[in-house]
């Protein structure tokens, strides 16, 4: 007879994984308010600012990134180019490589969201002290190379 105790029941709503959902869809949500008067949605801001940051400058890449499939990053891009804010560039002789890049309007519009975003984080993470938000970033790094450990090859 064993004497451990029985495993506690499984309630979806206290999962972590449901959490950090609820919690990603809680901000998408507020920053997508925020962003209405811009035209834009929270997940065109965050390709606005990915390019912005230097690190990024094609779909392929940001899809990864984003965690986006294919063709939703090109109906994405597509809305951005159409608004003037992306234009797509050729990458020298590889003619199926296209390179993202901010037109002057996309500069202008990705310098404002930095503070529109952090409102939005201020909103949502209102009453964590500093160290709470540098706690929560470090466990949300560890799960994050937590998993890319588990996905690299053997």
């Amino acid at each position: 007879m064993s004497t451990s105790p029985a495993p506690a029941p499984y309630v979806v709503e206290e999962s972590v994984g449901y959490l950090l959902g609820r919690t990603r869809a809680q901000l998408a949500k507020s920053l997508d308010e925020a962003l209405t008067s811009l035209g834009i949605t929270h997940a065109q801001g965050g390709i606005l600012l990915m390019l912005r940051s230097g690190h990024f400058d094609t779909a392929s890449q940001l899809a990864r990134e984003l965690y986006i499939d294919a063709a939703a990053m090109t109906r994405m891009v597509d809305r951005l180019v159409k608004h003037s804010l992306v234009v797509r560039l050729p990458a020298g002789t590889d003619r199926r490589r296209l390179l993202l890049q901010l037109t002057a309007e996309g500069s202008v519009l990705a310098d404002q969201l930095p503070a529109i975003y952090l409102a939005a984080r201020e909103r949502n993470f209102a009453g964590l002290s500093d160290e709470e938000m540098g706690f929560l970033r470090s466990l949300l790094r560890r799960i994050l190379l937590n998993g890319e450990t588990a996905e690299s090859p053997r």
